[in-house]
């Protein structure tokens, strides 16, 4: 991979990875991984806002993971542009096991020992549930995957926190301790130009402009 200051020589492939509107574990700030859960009312508004502020920026294809809340969330977006929506299993949320609806709270009280283990070890996951890095293992593949399909595009991809995370700390070549050093709002855009030749530049992280008016 090419790490040096000068001038890619390949037009970049862009990424505009948006996350889901907000939802109703979302809200009360639960594990929300693999459920299969709606969006709420403002969730639907946050998706329709996101889309108008997508609408002119060229994207050309419409990615999503297959949960309801990012299909739902990119369904705003794909009708505004007139394209079809791409599931891709790759950017699906990571799976939570047990913990699925729970609060951090109630987890920790629940079983301490697995909460304590799953923040300082990102090779373990939750009870019955995935590790941070076998998600990263998961969506840098589906990243790659994405890159020889769409090569010099401009995609959309409708995600999860985890996988968003990922996808910028991957560009960043950060550790993967770095996912506990983000935050990411419901309906933010964050960007990642990707090059030919290697080297993937963040443009930003969680742009929640376009919600300014909801509030």
């Amino acid at each position: 991979m090419s790490r040096g200051w000068g001038a890619p020589d390949t037009e970049p492939t862009r990424l505009a990875l948006l996350r889901h509107g907000r939802t109703p574990l979302s809200v009360e700030r639960r594990f929300a991984g693999r459920g299969d859960i709606p969006l709420t009312e403002e969730g639907h508004a946050q998706a329709e806002a996101a889309a108008r502020r997508l609408a002119g920026a060229g994207i050309d294809v419409v990615v999503s993971s297959p949960l309801l809340r990012t299909r739902q969330t990119a369904g705003y977006a794909a009708d505004l542009l007139g394209l079809p929506i791409e599931e891709d299993e790759g950017f699906v949320e990571t799976d939570f096991g047990a913990w699925e609806g729970l609060t951090f709270g109630e987890a920790s009280e629940r079983d301490p020992e697995a909460v304590r283990s799953w923040l300082a070890d990102p090779e373990t996951g939750p009870p019955g549930g995935e590790s941070f890095a076998e998600v990263a293992r998961r969506v840098g593949a589906a990243r790659d995957a994405l890159l020889e399909r769409h090569r010099g595009r401009r995609v959309l991809v409708v995600s999860h926190v985890t996988p968003i995370k990922i996808v910028v700390q991957q560009a960043l070549l950060a550790p993967i301790e770095a996912l506990y050093r983000m935050h990411l709002d419901t309906a933010c855009v964050s960007e990642v130009d990707c090059y030919a030749d290697g080297p993937q530049v963040v443009r930003s992280l969680n742009d929640t402009s376009h919600l300014d008016r909801l509030d």
